[in-house]
């Protein structure tokens, strides 16, 4: 296997890991609070992650920027009528594409340019974008827990 493609699955684990950890005892009441309106709630983050592990990764992996899942709903993002038992089942199902995708990959696959949001690029760029995305959100996600565990030590009922 490719040097190239053990990275990419060392940032996945990385990432994987991270998020892993900040989403450790996740309760569902906890998933639509915000800090303030204008920011995004966890539900909103959590959906944008499985949009991006079962649309967005399996798009570059295949090269085609129109794949979408059989049935894949395209107000997916932060849709109020996805359960939180369903959000968690399809970040699982999207992890798995991603982890089984990037297994798939050789060297001459990430040569291959693919759409992004800003144009064509490599592959290997494209995926290590979006794993990137992974961390980022993970640390949105980091956050507004801090928020909610330092408000509950003023307020213990609070999102309870």
């Amino acid at each position: 296997m490719s040097e190239k493609v053990e990275s990419l699955k060392a940032l996945a684990n990385l990432a994987f890991g991270r998020f892993d950890a900040t989403m450790k005892d996740l309760k569902e009441p906890e998933i639509d609070w915000k800090p303030v309106e204008e920011a995004n709630s966890m539900r909103w983050i959590l959906s944008h992650l499985s949009q991006q592990w079962n649309v967005g990764f399996q798009r570059t992996f295949r090269g085609d920027n129109n794949y979408k899942p059989a049935g894949w709903p395209d107000d997916y993002v932060g849709g109020k009528s996805i359960t939180y038992a369903k959000l968690v089942a399809d970040l699982a199902k999207g992890r798995a594409g991603v982890i089984e995708g990037l297994g798939k990959l050789t060297a001459a696959d990430l040569a291959v340019e693919v759409q992004s949001p800003s144009g064509m690029v490599k592959r290997f760029d494209r995926l290590l974008r979006q794993l990137s995305e992974i961390v980022h959100h993970e640390g949105q996600i980091a956050y507004i827990r801090g928020a909610i565990t330092r408000r509950r030590q003023k307020d213990a009922g609070f999102l309870a």
